[in-house]
């Protein structure tokens, strides 16, 4: 997946490879607009004269409202998901969207801590409207900031009033309440085992095409760098027949792709003892009306060849695996507490490269990890070349609160990692030209995602999920979501070119 920013609009996520942890992609989510998906059925309005998506709305924003909230989304997925559960649960407790911070009574921040530049971004920015607070305005922090943080926050920024981890969000009516009843210091930081996060009344989708389901929140594997599970909390995987129910809600509101999401999306174990992640992903790739399933991310030690033969056997699960590798060194791996060695890792490679479908493999690198020698980048640099990943995400390593890591003797210099890492990324590179060479004169199915009018393109993706811009001879554009067939006339590292097929 890629680092992606989102500004209201289904836009192309971009394709180069920059830093990214776990398989979740860097989301932002500031101001688009957006109705509420009621969890038991909703409404489509037809595209609006802006071109905008049409949205699922039901009780839709109609006139002047005293509560207004802005909310912005640092982070990956998970977050954006739990973004569109806190936006349902506000409009539906009254409060409308609004695409400006000085238009909003409430600012909200969902945050990420999974590198200290990510956290300290969020401060920086609540320190640019602390002048606000004189205007009546409330700040909440929300996310992996405000678990690890807690009431820290309240004397690093004591204008915040709201501070509530992602397992608390089912609470947030209550503690709206108080917000307006003019309490200060409100928190919601106790719930990180809590397994009611998965079921959420009010959730609205920012996308009227694909959607997240969460089916698995928390981490058990404490690698060495990672906060995941200091800020999630333990795994607590969904009921398999919740999740097919909500699949099943959102067919029938006409999305065609869903993405099942976990810190370790493999790592599910259903409660109710009925399915594998095997099985739960062929029995959503198998919903009426889904045309595409993916999930992220993966980990390599709960990777099973079962996935990879669910992969082959339903058409509708994509054909791409992301699997975070971290380190190509088996000494640096067992620093990190992966768990793994390179060996192992790549027996699970070999399984995908023996699919009868051709799978699409992309990972995760870590570089400048406390003790990593060249040996050991080297290592990581020819592990590149024997998989021959479509796209990497590799980031310098930022040590973290409360993580292993954290004590070890962090000696390589701030430039040695970006060397390093620039490195990997050009090795990358012509490793991915190669890759996307192979595509030229392909023909594949590219679900529509936006419109590039500059350029007279249309922009969309494939199940491999690589970026397609293609052109069409057709007056009308196709519409957002819409499925086309596409042949691929020009390749690049990160992006292929095409026309758009007319099928009869």
């Amino acid at each position: 997946m890629n680092w992606v920013k989102r500004t209201g609009r289904m836009e192309a996520e971009a394709a180069m490879a920059l830093l990214f942890v776990e398989g979740l992609s860097w989301v932002r989510l500031s101001s688009p607009k957006v109705g509420v998906n009621h969890t038991d059925g909703g409404n489509r309005n037809e595209e609006d004269r802006c071109g905008n998506p049409a949205v699922l709305v039901t009780g839709a924003y109609t006139g002047k409202v005293s509560k207004t909230f802005y909310i912005e989304t640092f982070g990956c997925q998970m977050n954006a998901h739990d973004s569109e559960k806190v936006i349902g649960t506000l409009e539906q407790q009254g409060y409308a969207r609004v695409q400006d911070e000085a238009d909003a009574g409430l600012i909200l921040y969902n945050t990420c801590s999974i590198r200290d530049k990510a956290e300290q971004k969020v401060f920086h920015r609540l320190n640019e409207y602390k002048k606000m607070q004189g205007e009546g305005k409330k700040f909440a922090v929300l996310g992996c900031v405000a678990q690890q943080e807690g009431e820290k926050i309240f004397d690093r920024a004591p204008y915040v009033s709201l501070v509530s981890g992602s397992a608390s969000y089912r609470n947030l009516p209550g503690m709206l309440a108080r917000l307006e009843a003019g309490e200060q210091r409100i928190t919601g930081l106790d719930d990180r085992q809590t397994d009611e996060t998965f079921e959420t009344e009010f959730v609205a989708r920012t996308n009227p095409h694909r959607g997240y389901i969460t089916i698995i929140e928390g981490c058990d594997k404490f690698c060495a760098y990672c906060v995941v599970p200091y800020t999630r909390g333990k795994e607590r995987s969904r009921a398999a027949n919740s999740v097919l129910d909500e699949a099943l809600r959102m067919a029938d509101q006409g999305f065609t792709e869903i993405q099942l999401l976990g810190q370790n999306v493999n790592s599910y174990h259903d409660p109710s003892q009925k399915m594998s992640f095997a099985e739960l992903l062929a029995a959503v790739g198998s919903v009426p009306g889904i045309k595409r399933v993916r999930f992220t991310t993966s980990h390599p030690r709960d990777f099973t060849k079962d996935i990879v033969d669910a992969i082959d056997a339903v058409p509708t699960l994509c054909d791409h695996v992301h699997l975070p590798v971290q380190s190509g060194s088996t000494a640096i791996l067992k620093a990190m507490n992966r768990e793994y060695t390179r060996e192992w890792y790549l027996e699970r490679i070999s399984w995908i490269k023996a699919a009868k479908r051709e799978i699409s493999m992309t990972s995760d690198i870590i570089v400048g990890f406390p003790g990593e020698t060249d040996e050991d980048l080297e290592d990581t640099a020819t592990l590149l070349d024997e998989v021959g990943y479509d796209q990497i995400f590799a980031f310098k390593y930022s040590p973290r609160p409360n993580t292993p890591a954290v004590t070890m003797a962090d000696s390589i210099p701030d430039e040695v990692k970006a060397a390093r890492l620039q490195v990997l990324l050009e090795r990358q590179r012509e490793i991915q030209k190669r890759s996307y060479a192979r595509h030229l004169n392909e023909v594949m199915d590219v679900m529509v995602e936006g419109h590039n009018h500059q350029r007279k393109q249309v922009v969309g993706r494939s199940s491999q999920n690589k970026t397609v811009n293609f052109t069409t001879s057709d007056l009308i554009l196709p519409a957002l979501g819409n499925y086309q067939t596409v042949r691929i006339t020009q390749t690049f590292p990160n992006s292929l070119v095409g026309e758009m097929l007319r099928v009869n």
